[in-house]
């Protein structure tokens, strides 16, 4: 981490309370994401998932004698387009220098990696935090350090055979964006929300899949505690974590672990540590000094990056909407907050509310997208990438309300049904003779039928106006739910009012 300048104000809510006194957190994040390109950083060779062990691997990535490293544009590009989603300053020129550290499964003995002259500078992103009780969001800049590229490290294992360690390369060379924030994060949902974000804006602009468990995004996350305002504590980094949920799990732990030692006296150890999800703990994995002899220099076999800012100009010009913009044209189109930031949290889940919502009411095709097709995926532990549901299916759903076809209720039906069977909505309307009966004659005896049964409920009614919605209710009982609900409010009004 670098660029140790606090430009927060503590904030009480953020605070963790000791034996002695509260303690602020102060986090950093080193992020680092797969790029998303074919090839890798300096080789031609396939950057797919999945692949045989050791079948992407060029004599480049094995570190052949005479081999030389060719620098991949398509990754250049995408490290531009990255800091342009950022809001970052772009360096028209920047160096790849070799860090001399061993990596076991990096054949070179060094990694190329850029130190100080990075591809892309300074640059912020903004988070929302919440919902609270009253379910608004905070709103809260993180700065971004620097963004530079450099090559992954291959795979070691040590799992597969009782004397002797197996090395998998396929991951070795492939090109890396390590996203450096300042120590702006003050608290776990700031951390977590932070993470969420960079993966929605990486997806966005299709420069990083985000997909965490496939190991394409992970985090280094640095820790420190101090009393709030105080001077910056020792950080301790936590290497490594390929999960949100266990980022969260990891500085909470952490954080906790820091402060007894302080509050008992001792001192914090600067070190790099690894977080055991299944113990819930971190662990030292190894000692750290304040300053690494890398060795840094620039590499000998690659020439300086140099680009003009017309090429720059040519990939800004490329850029998507991103959640920012898409969220303030979602409030602007009438949606909540809430509503327009759970939309906006995933490129497919905002792709699949246009489609919905195209032509469409805006709120009524949100609340269907979050609350019914959401809620039901989620409760059956499924993406929206598994949906039996498509876009076009809801929609049509949507359109035989609109339409008087069909009305909330039994449109909540019709959707279980496509859930569990798929089909046309307005097939299933027709075939299981779902339609709602608007024939006010047939309302009208249903109606009369509930009056001349309840006597004393007329006489409620008629002192509390209120009470017309327990005849609602059986009228719609009586009808199986088909009956149209303006039309028996409307009727019996007009009997028990008459």
């Amino acid at each position: 981490m670098t660029g140790l300048i606090d430009t927060r104000t503590p904030n009480p809510k953020n605070f963790f309370s000791g034996e002695d006194h509260d303690w602020e957190l102060v986090i950093g994040l080193e992020v680092h994401a797969q790029v998303t390109s074919n090839a890798k950083l300096f080789s031609g060779a396939s950057t797919e998932f999945g692949s045989e062990q050791n079948a992407n691997v060029s004599l480049v990535d094995a570190a052949m004698p005479g081999m030389l490293p060719v620098i991949n544009e398509e990754c250049v590009r995408q490290a531009v387009k990255t800091g342009l989603g950022l809001n970052a300053k772009i360096n028209n020129r920047s160096v790849f220098d070799r860090k001399n550290y061993f990596y076991p499964d990096l054949p070179q003995g060094y990694q190329i990696s850029q130190l100080y002259h990075p591809i892309v500078g300074e640059g912020v992103i903004t988070i929302q935090v919440g919902p609270d009780k009253q379910g608004q969001f905070e709103s809260v800049e993180i700065g971004v350090e620097r963004l530079h590229l450099e090559q992954d490290a291959g795979k070691s294992m040590h799992d597969q055979h009782p004397t002797m360690s197996f090395v998998d390369l396929n991951r070795s060379g492939v090109a890396l964006m390590e996203i450096v924030s300042k120590p702006d994060i003050r608290s776990i949902d700031e951390a977590k929300a932070y993470v969420t974000k960079l993966r929605s804006i990486l997806r966005y602009l299709g420069t990083c899949d985000g997909n965490m468990d496939q190991g394409s995004m992970r985090a280094d996350v640095n820790v420190s505690v101090r009393e709030p305002g105080g001077e910056f504590g020792t950080r301790c980094e936590i290497k490594n974590v390929n999960s949100i949920r266990f980022m969260g799990q990891a500085i909470e732990y952490e954080a906790r672990r820091q402060i007894d030692i302080l509050e008992e006296g001792g001192t914090v150890d600067q070190e790099t540590r690894l977080f055991d999800p299944v113990k819930g703990e971190t662990r030292s994995m190894r000692s750290k000094e304040e300053a690494h002899d890398y060795r840094y220099f620039p590499d000998p076999d690659l020439l300086p990056l140099e680009f003009d800012d017309a090429y720059v100009d040519g990939i800004r010009a490329e850029l998507p909407e991103l959640p920012d913009a898409k969220r303030n044209r979602f409030i602007g189109e009438g949606l909540s907050e809430y509503d327009a930031s759970i939309l906006v949290s995933d490129k497919s889940i905002a792709d699949f509310y246009e489609k919905v919502a195209d032509g469409r009411d805006a709120k009524v095709s949100a609340n269907w997208v979050i609350n019914d097709l959401l809620g039901a995926l989620n409760k059956a532990g499924k993406s929206l990438e598994e949906s039996p549901v498509s876009a076009d299916q809801l929609g049509s759903i949507i359109d035989l309300i609109k339409d008087g076809t069909i009305n909330g209720k039994i449109a909540k039906d019709v959707f279980e049904i496509v859930l569990e069977k798929g089909g046309d909505p307005a097939e299933i309307v027709e075939k299981e003779g779902m339609a709602q009966v608007t024939d006010t004659g047939a309302i009208e005896a249903a109606v009369d039928e509930i009056i001349a049964a309840n006597p004393e409920k007329v006489q409620q009614a008629i002192e509390k106006p209120n009470m017309i919605g327990w005849f609602v209710g059986q009228v719609m009982k009586a009808t199986g739910g088909k009956a149209n609900p303006q039309a028996v409010n409307e009727l019996l009004r007009k009997k028990i009012n008459g």
